[in-house]
Protein backbone atom coordinates (compact mmCIF):
# COMPACT_ATOMS: atom_id res chain seq x y z
CA UNK A 1 0.00 0.00 0.00
CA UNK A 2 1.56 3.35 -1.03
CA UNK A 3 -0.41 6.02 0.39
CA UNK A 4 1.09 10.02 0.17
CA UNK A 5 2.87 11.45 3.22
CA UNK A 6 0.67 13.67 4.91
CA UNK A 7 1.46 16.60 2.80
CA UNK A 8 0.02 19.30 5.34
CA UNK A 9 1.91 17.79 8.21
CA UNK A 10 4.71 17.92 6.07
CA UNK A 11 4.67 21.25 4.82
CA UNK A 12 3.60 22.67 8.69
CA UNK A 13 7.05 20.56 10.00
CA UNK A 14 9.13 22.41 7.10
CA UNK A 15 7.60 25.96 7.97
CA UNK A 16 8.76 24.92 11.79
CA UNK A 17 11.93 23.72 10.90
CA UNK A 18 12.64 27.09 9.30
CA UNK A 19 11.86 29.17 12.85
CA UNK A 20 12.44 26.23 15.41
CA UNK A 21 14.43 23.82 16.62
CA UNK A 22 13.58 21.17 18.47
CA UNK A 23 16.53 18.94 20.13
CA UNK A 24 14.53 17.62 22.87
CA UNK A 25 12.45 15.63 20.03
CA UNK A 26 15.01 14.55 18.28
CA UNK A 27 16.68 12.61 21.23
CA UNK A 28 13.20 11.46 21.68
CA UNK A 29 12.98 10.00 18.38
CA UNK A 30 16.19 8.65 18.83
CA UNK A 31 15.50 6.92 21.91
CA UNK A 32 12.27 5.61 21.45
CA UNK A 33 11.99 4.82 17.77
CA UNK A 34 12.70 1.52 17.88
CA UNK A 35 9.73 0.91 20.20
CA UNK A 36 7.57 2.99 18.28
CA UNK A 37 8.20 1.21 15.29
CA UNK A 38 7.53 -1.97 16.80
CA UNK A 39 4.04 -0.57 16.80
CA UNK A 40 3.74 0.82 13.72
CA UNK A 41 4.65 -2.99 12.21
CA UNK A 42 2.01 -4.43 14.63
CA UNK A 43 -0.21 -2.11 12.63
CA UNK A 44 0.96 -2.76 9.24
CA UNK A 45 1.66 -5.46 7.22
CA UNK A 46 4.47 -4.32 5.67
CA UNK A 47 7.52 -3.14 7.36
CA UNK A 48 8.09 -0.10 4.47
CA UNK A 49 4.36 1.06 5.19
CA UNK A 50 5.51 0.70 9.19
CA UNK A 51 8.35 3.18 8.24
CA UNK A 52 6.17 5.46 6.43
CA UNK A 53 3.57 5.39 9.10
CA UNK A 54 6.01 6.49 11.92
CA UNK A 55 7.52 8.71 10.50
CA UNK A 56 4.51 10.19 9.60
CA UNK A 57 3.07 9.99 13.24
CA UNK A 58 6.18 11.72 13.97
CA UNK A 59 6.11 14.77 11.66
CA UNK A 60 2.88 15.06 13.24
CA UNK A 61 4.16 14.89 16.51
CA UNK A 62 6.73 17.53 15.64
CA UNK A 63 4.36 20.19 14.25
CA UNK A 64 2.79 19.85 17.99
CA UNK A 65 5.63 19.95 20.23
CA UNK A 66 5.04 23.09 21.28
CA UNK A 67 1.62 22.60 21.95
CA UNK A 68 2.34 19.22 24.10
CA UNK A 69 1.86 20.30 27.70
CA UNK A 70 3.19 16.96 29.24
CA UNK A 71 6.38 15.52 27.35
CA UNK A 72 6.05 12.54 30.03
CA UNK A 73 2.87 11.54 28.25
CA UNK A 74 4.88 11.35 24.58
CA UNK A 75 4.96 7.72 23.80
CA UNK A 76 0.79 7.77 23.91
CA UNK A 77 0.43 10.65 21.55
CA UNK A 78 2.95 9.26 19.27
CA UNK A 79 1.18 6.27 19.65
CA UNK A 80 -2.70 7.83 18.88
CA UNK A 81 -0.94 9.80 15.75
CA UNK A 82 0.02 6.14 14.64
CA UNK A 83 -3.54 4.88 15.01
CA UNK A 84 -5.22 8.19 13.97
CA UNK A 85 -3.04 8.35 10.95
CA UNK A 86 -3.42 4.55 10.32
CA UNK A 87 -7.31 4.67 10.60
CA UNK A 88 -6.93 7.84 7.93
CA UNK A 89 -4.79 5.47 5.95
CA UNK A 90 -7.11 2.55 5.59
CA UNK A 91 -10.09 4.78 5.21
CA UNK A 92 -8.55 6.39 2.21
CA UNK A 93 -6.43 3.16 0.88
CA UNK A 94 -6.06 2.97 -2.72
CA UNK A 95 -4.77 -0.59 -4.23
CA UNK A 96 -1.80 0.48 -6.35
CA UNK A 97 0.51 -2.69 -6.16
CA UNK A 98 1.22 -4.12 -9.52
CA UNK A 99 2.37 -7.82 -9.85
CA UNK A 100 5.95 -8.43 -11.80
CA UNK A 101 7.74 -11.73 -13.09
CA UNK A 102 10.23 -10.94 -10.99
CA UNK A 103 11.09 -10.36 -6.97
CA UNK A 104 12.69 -6.76 -6.41
CA UNK A 105 14.71 -7.81 -3.89
CA UNK A 106 16.11 -11.71 -3.23
CA UNK A 107 14.70 -13.33 0.06
CA UNK A 108 17.12 -13.31 3.01
CA UNK A 109 17.40 -16.76 4.03
CA UNK A 110 17.90 -16.94 7.88
CA UNK A 111 21.19 -18.04 9.43
CA UNK A 112 20.68 -21.34 11.77
CA UNK A 113 16.92 -23.18 11.48
CA UNK A 114 14.53 -22.15 14.05
CA UNK A 115 11.45 -23.24 12.13
CA UNK A 116 9.65 -24.30 15.03
CA UNK A 117 9.59 -20.91 16.78
CA UNK A 118 9.17 -19.07 12.79
CA UNK A 119 6.13 -21.20 13.01
CA UNK A 120 4.65 -20.29 16.14
CA UNK A 121 5.55 -17.17 15.06
CA UNK A 122 4.00 -16.58 11.98
CA UNK A 123 1.07 -18.68 13.25
CA UNK A 124 0.30 -16.17 16.08
CA UNK A 125 0.63 -13.11 13.95
CA UNK A 126 -2.03 -14.56 11.26
CA UNK A 127 -3.94 -15.53 14.39
CA UNK A 128 -3.84 -12.19 15.69
CA UNK A 129 -4.31 -10.57 12.26
CA UNK A 130 -7.76 -12.42 11.94
CA UNK A 131 -8.80 -10.93 14.83
CA UNK A 132 -10.54 -7.65 14.44
CA UNK A 133 -9.44 -4.28 14.61
CA UNK A 134 -10.59 -3.04 18.23
CA UNK A 135 -9.06 -6.39 19.45
CA UNK A 136 -5.87 -6.66 17.76
CA UNK A 137 -5.21 -3.00 18.69
CA UNK A 138 -5.65 -4.09 22.05
CA UNK A 139 -3.58 -6.98 22.32
CA UNK A 140 -0.83 -5.53 20.66
CA UNK A 141 -0.74 -2.28 23.03
CA UNK A 142 -1.09 -4.83 25.64
CA UNK A 143 1.23 -7.31 25.30
CA UNK A 144 3.60 -6.40 22.52
CA UNK A 145 3.83 -2.93 23.95
CA UNK A 146 3.68 -4.33 27.65
CA UNK A 147 1.28 -1.20 28.60
CA UNK A 148 -1.13 -2.27 31.28
CA UNK A 149 -4.73 -1.99 30.89
CA UNK A 150 -5.22 1.89 32.18
CA UNK A 151 -2.23 2.81 29.99
CA UNK A 152 -4.22 0.85 26.47
CA UNK A 153 -7.40 2.35 27.51
CA UNK A 154 -5.44 5.88 27.73
CA UNK A 155 -4.35 5.40 23.83
CA UNK A 156 -7.46 3.97 22.59
CA UNK A 157 -9.94 6.21 24.63
CA UNK A 158 -12.04 3.73 26.26
CA UNK A 159 -12.49 2.35 29.60
CA UNK A 160 -10.49 0.14 31.40
CA UNK A 161 -13.56 -2.33 31.97
CA UNK A 162 -13.88 -2.43 27.50
CA UNK A 163 -9.80 -3.07 27.53
CA UNK A 164 -10.28 -5.82 30.08
CA UNK A 165 -13.63 -7.41 28.34
CA UNK A 166 -12.29 -7.05 24.57
CA UNK A 167 -8.67 -8.46 25.59
CA UNK A 168 -10.52 -11.36 27.21
CA UNK A 169 -12.34 -11.75 24.23
CA UNK A 170 -9.71 -11.81 21.86
CA UNK A 171 -7.58 -14.16 23.99
CA UNK A 172 -9.96 -16.80 23.62
CA UNK A 173 -10.66 -16.30 19.72
CA UNK A 174 -6.23 -16.76 20.06
CA UNK A 175 -6.72 -20.09 22.30
CA UNK A 176 -9.66 -21.62 20.10
CA UNK A 177 -7.48 -21.12 16.61
CA UNK A 178 -6.97 -24.40 14.85
CA UNK A 179 -3.79 -22.68 13.58
CA UNK A 180 -2.13 -22.35 16.86
CA UNK A 181 -3.73 -25.82 17.87
CA UNK A 182 -1.96 -27.57 15.40
CA UNK A 183 1.42 -25.73 16.42
CA UNK A 184 1.15 -26.39 20.24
Amino acid sequence: MTTPVCTSASNAATAARQTHSYPSFSSYVRARQPVLLRTARSLTANPSDAEDLLQTALTKTYVAWDRIEDHRALDGYVRRALLNTRTSQWRKRRVDEFTCDELPEPEVMPVGDPAEQQALHDAMWRAIMRLPARQRAMVVLRYYEDLSEVQTAEVLGVSVGTVKSAVSRALGKLREDPELGLVR
